[in-house]
């Protein structure tokens, strides 16, 4: 790991201490970068260079729709810092979308991806829409003409895409025929999260979740809790957040609430996670599960639990709430689950918080390994790719925690420093173009 003790240089930060909108995702990215910076005496110089996306590119998105009409939509690319190696971040569809939350993942890509010392920078990608109103042929459309519009960027040694929000393996599939088309060959390794059949990796659907559950695991063994018998509530049931349940459970642990958008179920004595799945297969959503009391989602995250795994969207913890959560573990599968202004509330608590750039970073991990996988032209067994993924996610979360009790700081902010330590050093050694 790169050597912590850095120079002492003053850094110009004329926003300092600034905290405009708490849910604004940039301002509290660039908050917790800040303090991180701070801590490590980031010169001037490296702070101005990571502080500032590489490449910010919109695109419009002309489209015909099937009813015969043209609509125009907007897609987003950002690429944050590629010093490290290619950029790595998703694409999501979504009618959120904004060029603020845009550049906030792609940040949080660049930590995530240093963090866990794999080679990838960080980029994050949108189109403004709503999917769930759109044909399979229509989201083709959208997502082949957007790919032509960003295509500049795009390439395994450049910029590397993967699934997010409303996208998956079938989106990175037309994503990776589209490109191959324009250069005139089969090119696998500028996507990943792709179908196995195409060069995807075994596992990689599972690997977030899976990354989950290894630091909460964790988590639970470094303050000398039993994992078996654990308790855990589980906000977002989706990919992340049921394969996280699951996963738990054969670990030992007794999950005891879950939800989705339709809203949650709690049962005191335990959920059935592999049942509760089998539902949402057959019928979407939890809604009508039924075995359990029904619980909002704001409710969930109240409940007095070891380990509380909020997985579905952004900003679910705040000022607001902070205050009335009740778990000894908070371990984030979700993005930026969790503002900045509610971090000071929950250290006053006492809660040990497993941030989103370490726990969640099983994904890219994996992503890691597809590419790795398409480059090389040899494919692993899903055992080694989980044995692999152990491995790096455990020895993360030590480094983070030596890290954490060393400068006495919470685990977000010695993330953030083993992070911004590790691009720094590279920016250093590779010194300015000019």
């Amino acid at each position: 790991m790169a050597d912590l003790r850095l120079p002492t240089n003053p850094i110009v930060r004329p926003d300092k201490d600034r905290f405009l909108n708490e849910e604004n995702p940039f301002e509290a990215m660039m908050s917790r970068f800040d303090r991180a910076a701070e801590l490590l005496d980031l010169e001037p110089g490296i702070y101005k260079v990571l502080r500032s996306p590489e490449k910010e590119i919109t695109v419009s998105i002309p489209v015909l729709m099937d009813n015969g009409e043209v609509e125009v939509f907007t897609g987003i690319r950002v690429l944050h810092n590629t010093s490290r190696g290619p950029a790595k971040g998703g694409i999501r569809f979504d009618m959120n979308v904004s060029l603020d939350e845009v550049k906030a993942l792609a940040a949080w890509m660049t930590w995530k991806c240093a963090v866990v010392n794999i080679p990838f920078g960080g980029a994050k990608g949108g189109v403004i829409c709503d999917p769930l109103k759109m044909s399979v042929g229509e989201l083709e459309r959208v997502t082949r003409r957007y790919t032509s519009g960003i295509i500049s960027t795009l390439g395994p040694d450049s910029d590397v895409p993967a699934p997010d929000v409303n996208t998956n393996e079938r989106v990175m599939a037309w994503l990776m025929d589209t490109y191959s088309m324009h250069v005139g060959h089969t090119v696998n390794a500028v996507t990943t999260g792709k179908p196995v059949e195409m060069g995807g990796s075994l596992g990689r659907r599972e690997a977030t979740g899976r990354g989950v559950m290894f630091t909460a695991t964790q988590a639970l063994e470094h303050l000398k809790m039993d994992v078996k018998g654990a308790t855990v509530a589980v906000q977002g049931f989706g990919n992340v957040g049921s394969i996280g349940a699951q996963l738990l459970a054969e670990q030992g642990c007794k999950v005891v609430a879950i939800s989705d958008r339709t809203g949650g179920w709690h049962n005191p004595k335990g959920i059935d996670v592999a049942d509760a799945i089998a539902y949402v297969r057959k019928n979407k959503t939890l809604d009508g599960y039924g075995k359990g009391d029904v619980i909002t989602n704001e409710q969930l995250l109240e409940l007095p639990v070891d380990v509380l795994v909020p997985a579905a969207l952004e900003n679910v913890i705040t000022t607001k709430n902070a205050k009335n959560i009740k778990a000894k573990i908070i371990c984030e599968g979700a993005n930026g689950p969790t503002t900045a202004a509610a971090d000071t509330i929950l250290d006053e608590k006492g809660i040990f918080v497993v941030p989103d750039i370490l726990a969640n970073a099983g994904g890219v991990t994996v992503s890691y390994f597809e590419w790795v996988q398409n480059r090389g032209g040899y494919y692993w067994d899903e055992e080694t790719v989980n044995d692999r993924l152990r491995k790096i996610m455990v020895e993360s979360f030590a480094s983070v925690l030596k890290i954490s009790q060393q400068h006495k700081v919470n685990m977000r902010t010695a993330a953030y420093m083993v992070a911004i330590s590790r691009v720094a050093t590279v920016h250093r050694l590779r010194g300015i173009y000019a």
